[in-house]
């Protein structure tokens, strides 16, 4: 008998090439299917080439203004410059040392000596024969008188005529000033002055006027901008003056170090540079900004993917009979995902492709508008950051991909028949999809809980993303025992809670893309409320509510008491004001002297705040009454010193007529008044003086002095010393400004007026107390809610329009057995109420519950801080809610306002 001949063995390279032509065969017929099924059913096609594109031309449009708006180290250069070969600034009167582009400087030793005023002959002769220089001051304030009300404008002086300067500048129109008395503007303040060429402008104090003779604009400040001529320049400090330098040869280290001796830092004209990196503006060096960005873009991708899987979901319950004769043309589950796959493939490229074309040209289209309106500065050149564009389009082809990956892995599991014969498989509910589900959201839960207590916010948005990701595990078991309450209801809400449970591949994602926007816009929209709360808390008015505090800014000229009080009582309604006086040393003295009060030993704290404070003294710290004082007390509060008689205290502090009456009589007999009532001990006030000179802090005197405690108090700690008080100390006073009271806070108008009054008399600024902190995050809170409405509605017009394509062969059935025409337009509104409706009250739930999850976790680590840390309340944010609980009705206004109230009737030939 022959023995039995063995058959060859494939050696293992043949059969890994096989594999891998028999998958790339297999992928390029998914993807000429998928590029056919595309062009089919081409409504479907444009609602998920818009809702990819969308993102994607939104973020590139960003991607490139920021890199534009990013000046290489050339262009940055080139701007300072002009066709200058070196800026050169005077920083000190002793030897410095610098980078090799100027922006950084150090001085030699450990003493800095401030320079004189510079000069173009001294700067000339450093730089050596050849040389010229022209100067440049820059970020001078101006008040000039505009067509309503005073306008601050910045101011820069230059000599426009010099081809040094001119390089600064584009001239829009007209000439450059050649005298004194001649300005150009920038068009900003063109159109604020409300201003033309040969018009005068005056300064708002009326001491000086100015003939506008051109028009021009700096490159890095599209605001109001004035060019004075060098001999118009105000008298002040020269910090901000600049040299521009011509020079015969090149700037070369010897030179700089040459000027750097001098205590000149020289920024010069390097050669240009390669190319900059092909990642462009991008910066790794912050790891967690980094992560934190990664996380936002990666919610915004689930958000994307959850409102582009309906549309998926739905073409893939209309091919069922083509998968179906895949099958059985002997397909297996792997090439039957990869049929599917290929769809979000082919819409992720043609997606990302149409999104990218359309941001880049929108960013160069609208780049002008983008510079004068946003930044304010004008951009380099034009280039739109290829890495992060390839980024984008890599996440919308992956945002395709997993947007069909649910579809995909369903049609590879689907019974071959009933695709065939069309009939529908029940939904199944895996019991371990809701245990992973439950899982993830109490993984996540205590993941944002542990980013709160380390005050991580990539660790916060990680729990929140895991979170989200277990609802929408979660959601189709709910879907389907919504559906079991739905036997109690009428017709159409009973037919839209089935259709949902039957086709929970489409709603559930529609449902999850609410949740997760709703869930987004409340949580952020309750820590939001719940800080600015705290802030308001934790904030100290310096005067009471609607007072005016009026300091003089020039020392030489002050307006009196009286004319103060004349332009109160005629633009803000009052008379009632106080002058201010503020503490000095004496007249021999030339320091600076600081006066305090000093706590009673069994008042003062025992321990100090510190870094590194060990766990046992925070502790004992905690539980000292002594130490029981808020963390701003610490860290930012001092006590506020001054003159007075009683004649301002009531305006400073809001004390009634009683107190200021006590408060006065000390005060008469040579006492000191304080705010805080732990100063005072036996009836006196220890107060310390320490004179501040260039040596250490010596204390000249401390002094326990007859007091006075105001039993309540508005504003700042205050110790208000009578004038016999301050001469037994050794210090002397002068005039500090005014304290005027009102009865509301002036508008803007009234304070405007009133500042303008006082102008002639000297320049003088204004604060007024509003009594809160001035922000206000209802805006933002409304923001948010619109945005997370804006999804709610889109996601609940996408879902049911899709239930509406699906469910037409029974809309046909409900007209054959006849059915009110108002029925599918009633069904309509239902559908997008199941949709907006849920997805609303589950994101409403998860966005609550996470911030209070983030709350809580905070308040718990800022009980254990000492000093004690103001915490968070946990609130509400109503406003938001109040739009999120409207919209889901705005959503069903518009299904049913866009949804045909006649059934279709159909008829099949015979």
């Amino acid at each position: 008998m022959d023995a039995p001949t063995a058959e060859p063995v494939e050696p293992p390279a043949l059969v890994g090439r096989r594999r891998i032509a028999e998958l790339t065969g297999s992928w390029r017929t998914a993807l000429r299917i998928a590029r056919r099924e595309s062009r089919r059913a081409r409504r479907r096609t444009a609602l998920v080439l818009a809702m990819i594109a969308l993102p994607v031309a939104a973020l590139a449009f960003l991607a490139a203004s920021y890199d534009m708006a990013a000046l290489t180290p050339q262009e940055r250069v080139d701007r300072r410059l002009g066709v200058a070969d070196a800026e050169l600034r005077w920083i000190a009167d002793n030897p410095v040392g610098q980078d090799e582009r100027g922006e950084g400087w150090f001085t030699r030793d450990d003493t800095y000596l401030p320079p004189a005023k510079a000069t173009a002959a001294q700067l000339t002769a450093l730089l050596g024969p050849g040389s010229r220089v022209t100067e440049v001051r820059t970020y001078i304030t101006l008040t000039l008188r505009g067509p309503h009300r005073d306008e601050d404008v910045s101011g820069r002086a230059l000599d426009l005529g010099d081809p040094l300067a001119r390089g600064l500048v584009r001239f829009r129109a007209g000439r450059a000033p050649q005298q004194p008395g001649e300005v150009a503007v920038s068009p900003a303040a063109l159109r604020r002055l409300d201003l033309h060429l040969g018009r005068a402008v005056a300064l708002a104090d009326g001491s000086r006027a100015y003939t506008v003779v051109g028009v021009v604009e700096f490159p890095d400040d599209l605001g109001p901008v004035v060019a004075l001529h060098p001999g118009a320049a105000p008298t002040g400090p020269e910090t901000d003056s600049v040299w521009l330098a011509d020079v015969p040869g090149a700037v070369d280290a010897a030179l700089v170090a040459r000027l750097n001796d001098r205590g000149v830092v020289v920024t010069p004209r390097l050669p240009a540079e390669p190319d900059r990196s092909w990642l462009g503006s991008i910066n790794l060096g912050d790891t967690n900004d980094l992560s934190t960005g990664v996380l936002i873009a990666g919610l915004g991708l689930l958000e994307v993917v959850l409102l582009v899987g309906p549309a998926f979901a739905v073409g893939v319950r209309r091919r069922r009979r083509d998968l179906a004769l895949v099958a059985v043309a002997g397909g297996d589950a792997a090439q039957l995902r990869r049929v599917v796959l290929a769809d979000g493939v082919v819409l992720g490229v043609l997606g990302a492709a149409a999104g990218l074309l359309v941001g880049v040209l929108a960013a160069f289209a609208g780049r002008p508008l983008v510079e004068q309106y946003v930044f304010g500065v004008r951009f380099g050149g034009y280039r739109c950051w290829p890495a992060a564009l390839v980024l984008l389009g890599g996440v919308a082809v992956l945002a395709g991909v997993l947007a069909a990956l649910a579809p995909a892995w369903s049609a590879a599991r689907q019974d071959v028949s009933a695709g065939l014969t069309g009939r529908r498989t029940p939904p199944v509910s895996q019991a371990r999809w809701l245990a992973l589900g439950l899982g993830l959201v109490a993984g996540g839960a205590g993941l944002a809980a542990f980013g709160a207590a380390r005050i991580s916010p990539a660790v916060i948005l990680a729990g929140l993303i895991l979170g989200e990701l277990g609802l929408v595990c979660c959601t189709p078991t709910l879907i389907g025992a919504l559906a079991r309450l739905g036997r109690v209801l009428p017709l159409a809400p009973r037919i839209a809670l089935r259709d949902a449970s039957r086709n929970r591949a489409a709603a559930a994602p529609a449902i999850c893309a609410v949740m997760a926007a709703v869930a987004s816009s409340v949580a952020l929209g309750a820590y939001l409320a719940s800080d600015g709360e705290r802030d308001a808390r934790a904030y100290q008015p310096a005067l009471p509510v609607g007072h005016v505090r009026v300091d003089p800014i020039e020392s030489t000229r002050q307006p009196t008491l009286t004319q103060v009080t004349a332009s109160a009582r005629e633009h803000l309604g009052t008379g009632a004001v106080a002058p201010l006086h503020t503490l000095g040393c004496g007249p021999a003295s030339k320091g600076y002297c600081e006066v305090t009060p000093v706590l009673p030993v069994e008042q003062a704290c025992p321990w100090q705040p510190r870094d590194g404070l060990p766990e046992s003294d925070r502790r004992q710290a905690r539980a000292d009454p002594r130490c029981r004082i808020r963390e701003t007390d610490y860290f930012g509060g001092y006590v506020q010193t001054g003159v007075d008689d009683g004649t301002a205290l009531p305006l400073l502090t809001g004390a009634d007529p009683a107190t200021t009456a006590a408060a006065a009589v000390v005060l008469r007999a040579g006492g000191v008044v304080v705010t805080d009532p732990r100063y005072l001990h036996d009836g006196l006030v220890t107060v310390r003086v320490n004179q501040m000179e260039a040596g250490p802090d010596q204390p000249t005197a401390a002094r326990d002095l007859p007091g006075y405690a105001l039993p309540r108090a508005v504003g700042p700690p205050r110790l208000l010393l009578s004038g016999t008080a301050a001469r037994e100390l050794g210090l002397s006073w002068s005039p500090g400004g005014w304290v005027i009271g009102t009865t509301s806070a002036p508008d803007e108008d009234h304070r405007k007026r009133f500042a303008a009054a006082l102008r002639s008399f000297g320049t003088v600024s204004l604060s007024v107390e509003y009594g809160g902190a001035p922000r206000d995050v209802s805006p933002l809170l409304l923001l948010l809610a619109a945005a997370a409405g804006v999804i709610t509605v889109g996601a609940a017009g996408i879902a049911t329009a899709l239930a509406a394509a699906e469910g037409r062969a029974e809309m046909t059935t409900l007209a054959a057995v006849g059915a009110a025409p108002a029925l599918r337009r009633l069904l309509a509104i239902c559908q997008a109420g199941v949709i907006a409706g849920l997805g609303s009250v589950l994101g409403i739930v998860a966005g609550l519950g996470t911030a209070a999850i983030v709350l809580f976790s905070v308040n718990r680590q800022y009980a254990d801080d000492w000093p004690l840390a103001d915490p968070y309340p946990i609130l509400v944010p109503w406003p938001a809610l109040g739009v999120l609980v409207l919209v889901p009705v705005v959503a069903m206004l518009g299904a049913g306002l866009f949804t045909r109230a006649r059934l279709p009737i159909e008829r099949q030939m015979d």
